[in-house]
């Protein structure tokens, strides 16, 4: 079997005719038959019916039959072509937490491959002890997260700081400046930012239960839109909250530990294309006005 025969074969049943299918692949009806020929030779059975005089064509038993391992050969066969491309790009593998992700990274992401076309990029959400194995495993070659500790084999460097800060529904009516106290935990929305904010969280609300824990950024937003609700978050993600209607900015009194975001680095030799991304990185971030470089 050939890429020709089988690709002639699964274009004739697509198209009903071979007439159809001669037209698509650019080559003569009767080239297209000896395909179709060949194939069923080297197989030994008919896959088409061919009456004379209908310009349609039916498929035996065996041909559909044949029709899914046809596919799964072209397939095979494409994959087997992309391998001759593996060394013409480069690959930048990239963890990063999903707050990070949502809020800040998307324009990083264009500039990066703007200015780097060679690259192909391939980005996963991830919390941050799932990120510093995909490090030290090699899965990927740079993450960034908020949780920081050690792992043998992972450099852990911090990149920018940025306060925490209250936002909530305006129907809540509440002061510029809040204190915790006057905050009714049945009506927060609450992620894990990260442990001293965790802790932070018992020392004032104990083990108050709240009406939402998600750890999904899209849910965030849904819920602050949809009721009269509030949440502490990272300022940078604050700022494109407040450009939806009906959410208010506050400061808060005796407010958590600043939020410190980190890049993971492994020590593995590579081409450059991590400090090439961190660049592009941060120089998007001097221009975020909540947020200090570290």
């Amino acid at each position: 079997m050939t890429h020709p025969e089988i690709e002639a074969f699964l274009t004739v049943i697509r198209l009903g005719s071979i007439t159809a299918a001669a037209k698509q692949l650019y080559i003569t009806q009767p080239a297209l038959s000896r395909r179709l020929y060949h194939l069923e030779e080297e197989l030994g059975y008919l896959l088409l019916r061919r009456q004379k005089g209908q310009r349609t064509v039916e498929l035996t038993e065996e041909g559909k039959a044949f029709v899914p391992v046809a596919e799964n050969w072209q397939r095979l066969w494409q994959e087997s072509r992309r391998i001759a491309h593996l060394g013409q790009a480069k690959r930048l593998n990239l963890a990063v937490l999903g707050s990070v992700n949502s809020y800040l990274m998307s324009p990083v992401y264009r500039d990066f491959l703007r200015e780097n076309p060679a690259f192909r990029l391939s980005v996963t959400d991830q919390h941050s002890s799932a990120t510093y194995e995909l490090v030290a495993n090699g899965e990927a070659d740079l993450g960034i997260i908020s949780d920081e500790r050690y792992l043998k084999g992972v450099r852990t460097v911090p990149l920018f700081r940025e306060k925490m800060v209250l936002v909530a529904k305006t129907a809540l009516d509440l002061p510029e400046t809040v204190h915790p106290q006057q905050l009714d935990p049945s009506l927060e929305v609450r992620l894990p930012w990260f442990p001293e904010c965790d802790r932070w969280h018992e020392y004032w609300f104990g083990a108050a239960i709240p009406h939402v824990y998600i750890d999904q950024m899209p849910l965030l937003e849904d819920f602050l839109q949809a009721e009269a609700y509030w949440c502490v978050l990272p300022e940078s993600v604050a700022c494109r909250l407040l450009k939806k209607e009906g959410l208010r900015r506050h400061r808060l009194q005796s407010p958590p530990p600043e939020r410190i975001i980190y890049y993971l680095l492994g020590h593995r030799e590579d081409d450059g294309a991590a400090e090439l991304f961190l660049k592009t990185l941060r120089r998007h971030l001097e221009k975020e006005e909540a947020l200090q470089l570290l």
